[in-house]
């Protein structure tokens, strides 16, 4: 266990791939992630779990089947689980988010994609 603190910024300053997450930490089977977003994502659920989504840097849109919500720095959405999701971001800027989830989430939940990181390092 560790009681040291963690700069959340200086974080996301030790990747820069897009889309793969990062864990910065563990609570009570939830893990902690960050993660940089650019562009297009894809059309997804996660039928036994919730997800929280907050940004820190940037506009990010979760796009639902019968809506969009658009999250600005500070925001949060926790999307519940079975909801259809697609995050994204406007052209070609970058977000920042911090995300919890259940150790057991997959990334895209069943959904096949090319992109899809179910081996997230811990940072």
């Amino acid at each position: 266990m560790s009681l040291s603190k963690r700069s959340i910024l200086k974080k996301f300053e030790e990747f820069d791939e897009y889309w793969s997450p990062r864990i910065i930490g563990e609570l009570n089977g939830q893990l902690v992630k960050l993660a940089k977003l650019k562009g297009d994502f894809v059309w997804h659920s996660h039928d036994n779990e919730d997800e929280y989504f907050q940004v820190f840097k940037g506009k990010l849109f979760m796009e639902f089947r019968d809506t969009t919500e658009i999250l600005e720095e500070g925001d949060m959405i926790i999307v519940p689980k079975g909801i259809e999701h697609n995050p994204y971001t406007e052209d070609d800027k970058e977000v920042w988010v911090l995300l919890f989830e259940p150790k057991e989430t997959l990334h895209t939940g069943t959904v096949e994609y090319e992109h899809a990181n179910n081996n997230q390092e811990w940072i």
